[in-house]
């Protein structure tokens, strides 16, 4: 992505907030262990308006004047030596902003804004974060504070950006569909292989090795779960001994250009029971069925409710449910949402929309777990909705047992 890109973002969510003006910050770094940071992510708003991959960094914008800036950290001698910095040149060829201050002209900056602009936007409260089990990045929080004692009043500006990031550009559909094709690439690396493979850690660095080789990092932590480790969803101790006759899932994707894959395959380690060939081919068919669901102007809510329909079918199917009211045993079997958005995060936020757009891209993600049989399948790939359609853009990749 280049610098108009970035400035025609900033551009764009001007227009949706009518000229208001607004600040966002970057994320800062977080402790790891004792004294060290943990590897440094960018809040994924702030890398859609700026490009900027650097911790503690902040965009103010005047939506009235259309004039950008950067507020630079200030970085001591000492961690300059250590991890070095991004120069002020550097940042504003990245983002294609106005003007780069140093940290100490940032609160003057803000304060003069305040004079003409008595609201600004920023983002507001994290969206369930009371469901999260862990600590919220604190720098978009601690600039919203320092907002609201400087101007009369701060609005969340957080689903319009949603709304404006669900909408992909051409250079992000082709950002992700670069990071698709390398994890399909991965992934028939690593079956090729499996049959002499003897653990899960083992299956996970042939993508480490993979990605890396080729430029590339994880997108999110792979999740490599035999057997009954299947059926916990975001399982990632990845340590377990591969068993003959046993399933192995692989929820695993690479990011690329700022851009991620997530993508899910469930193969057999040797021969499969009939059991684990019917839970598969059931998940299969459910899958195919959901993704021919998808085309533009589709309700989200009419989505849903074909959705679980579906599901159930596949479940009677296998003779786990009888009663299709029974809600409880449902989500026993199919605990989890069927899709989500996809973009600069791997659950991007589509703006919780009411119908589905061309250029929105998801993930169709269906999934069956028993754990009383030891048996986990889930196939997944990510979708983008076309004018007339859709298009899988992970469709090469066999979904074969």
């Amino acid at each position: 992505m280049n610098a108009a890109f970035f400035t025609a973002n900033r551009q764009k969510l001007i227009d949706a907030l009518k000229g208001g003006s607004y600040a966002l910050s970057a994320y800062t770094k977080m402790q790891r262990g004792h004294d060290m940071a943990a590897a440094f992510e960018q809040e994924a708003n702030f890398w859609w308006l700026t490009g900027i991959e650097a911790p503690d960094w902040q965009l103010v914008v005047d939506g009235v004047r259309g004039r950008s800036w950067l507020i630079m950290p200030e970085v001591d001698e000492i961690h300059q030596t250590f991890d070095g910095s991004l120069s002020a040149e550097r940042a504003r060829e990245v983002s294609g902003v106005d003007e780069v201050l140093p940290s100490d002209q940032g609160l003057k900056l803000l304060r003069m804004l305040a004079k003409n602009h008595s609201v600004i936007h920023a983002l507001g409260d994290f969206p369930n974060a009371e469901y999260l089990d862990f600590v919220l990045n604190p720098a978009p929080k601690k600039l919203h504070e320092q907002l609201l004692r400087i101007f009369g009043s701060v609005q969340d500006c957080r689903r319009d950006i949603a709304a404006l990031r669900a909408i992909k550009q051409p250079e992000e559909i082709q950002a992700l569909q670069s990071a698709i094709n390398l994890t399909i690439d991965a992934f028939n690396v690593a079956k090729d292989e499996l049959k002499n493979l003897k653990t899960e850690y083992a299956v996970e660095a042939e993508f480490t090795y993979y990605f890396r080789k080729h430029n590339a990092q994880h997108a999110y932590d792979p999740i490599v779960a035999a057997g009954e480790n299947a059926c916990t969803l975001h399982y990632d101790k990845n340590e377990a001994k591969l068993k003959k006759r046993e399933l192995l899932l692989m929820d695993i994707g690479a990011r690329v250009g700022g851009y991620p894959a997530d993508i899910t395959r469930t193969w057999s380690i040797g021969e499969p029971t009939k059991r684990q060939r019917q839970v598969h081919e059931a998940v299969v068919m459910a899958q195919r069925r959901i993704v021919e669901l998808i085309v533009p102007e589709l309700g989200v809510d009419v989505y849903q409710r074909e959705v679980d329909e579906i599901m159930l079918d596949a479940l009677v199917e296998l003779g786990l449910m009888k009663d299709r009211s029974d809600e409880k045993l449902y989500h026993k079997y199919f605990p989890h949402a069927v899709s989500h958005g996809i973009g600069v995060d791997v659950h991007d936020s589509l703006g919780r929309p009411k119908r589905l757009l061309p250029n929105m891209t998801l993930t169709v993600e269906p999934g069956i777990y028993i754990p009383e049989e030891g048996i986990g399948v889930r196939i997944e790939d990510d979708i983008l909705v076309t004018a007339t359609g859709n298009v899988n853009m992970s469709q090469r990749l066999s979904t074969e047992l």
